[in-house]
């Protein structure tokens, strides 16, 4: 997916769609849910999922609401994978049982995404520890796709240590963890106070891909001390997000821009928005756009972006680049030298890009 994306510009990385917004739970911070809508028609969905195809969608993320309330879930991500997208899921868990992941697993999950917001359930948030926990240990027995578990820091979350807990609980369990910003309804950030900035670093020096590094470097580490970022947001050209209305817009809380119907959207709307400034995007926490921008980044200052993502520790020390991007960069960016060159090429053709 990368490799491609890195490639052209021309196609969506990543589209998220929406078969259902209901939602089994209803956490006071959340407006991406109500408690009455019905599913989505299973023909609409896999109607959306091959128009996304067709404008040549890297991988698609179903949410919600709560996608698990789907009756054909797993007919949706079959449709995904069969036109070769990856499928990735966003779920409370809370629907979970070993029957229900293996299901998962036979339809082609390739990722599942689960959102833990405190350590036992309060008046704000259900999604806690104290119930999932038992989800997790399923997941880390019975997946056969990866598990990520993302916890939270933000003013609706009354004890940020939680989120150190839960991140911990993740690792323990084998299981990837992310930590997200919670954002008010335009995305944006409240500064985070002088106790929920501590955690914050804590987690952040628990080992992690570098991958995670280089998003917390990029973007993190401003809007945790209230600053803004300096970036260019193409959510609407390589990051699509659909309602359940089947309207394209910007990101969940940027409904109504574009707001056009999917099977009305061109190469021409892809070209337009991916130059559109969004005036939202120094204070925006949506680290699915974040992540996809990243990617563009390198595509156009590979260099430049990577000294972003892994930016000296001070005035007088080198970029602390992970020896594993060092080795990337020695293999495929520009040089002169023959046997360097044959690498790269040797490394292009493997990923399919050349």
């Amino acid at each position: 997916m990368v490799a491609n994306a890195l490639k052209s510009r021309l196609h969506p990385i990543e589209a998220q769609i929406i078969p259902i917004r209901r939602c089994n739970l209803s956490c006071t911070y959340c407006n991406e849910f109500d408690s009455s809508s019905e599913p989505v028609i299973t023909a609409e969905m896999l109607h959306r999922i091959d128009m996304l195809a067709k404008l040549g969608t890297a991988a698609i993320t179903i949410s919600g609401g709560e996608p698990l309330l789907h009756p054909e879930l797993d007919e949706i991500i079959r449709r995904i994978r069969s036109l070769g997208m990856l499928a990735s899921l966003i779920s409370n868990g809370y629907l979970l049982t070993p029957d229900r992941i293996k299901r998962l697993n036979r339809a082609g999950l390739d990722q599942l995404q689960i959102s833990i917001d405190n350590v036992k359930p309060d008046d704000v948030s259900k999604k806690s520890l104290k119930v999932v926990d038992k989800k997790l240990r399923l997941l880390a027995e019975y997946a056969e796709f990866s598990v990520n578990v993302n916890s939270v820091v933000g003013s609706a979350i009354r004890a940020p240590e939680d989120a150190l807990v839960i991140t911990r609980r993740a690792l323990d369990l084998g299981l990837s963890s992310t930590m997200g910003l919670i954002h008010d309804g335009s995305g944006r950030l409240q500064p985070l106070n002088e106790g929920q900035q501590i955690v914050y670093q804590q987690i952040e020096r628990l080992k992690k891909p570098f991958y995670t590094a280089a998003h917390y470097n990029r973007f993190h580490k401003n809007l945790a001390r209230g600053l803004p970022n300096e970036w260019s947001c193409r959510a609407g050209s390589r990051y699509l997000y659909i309602c359940e209305d089947g309207l394209v817009h910007y990101c969940s809380q940027q409904r109504g821009y574009p707001g056009i119907p999917l099977e009305k959207y061109t190469q021409e709307d892809l070209e337009r928005e991916y130059h559109t400034v969004k005036s939202c995007a120094p204070y925006c926490t949506i680290s699915c756009v974040q992540r996809v921008s990243m990617i563009d980044e390198l595509r156009e200052n590979p260099l430049g972006a990577i000294t972003r993502f892994f930016p000296s520790v001070g005035p007088n020390s080198a970029s602390e680049i992970p020896v594993g991007v060092r080795i990337l960069i020695w293999i495929f960016l520009p040089t002169g030298e023959n046997g360097r060159r044959v690498v790269r090429s040797a490394a292009l053709r493997l990923l399919g890009v050349k």
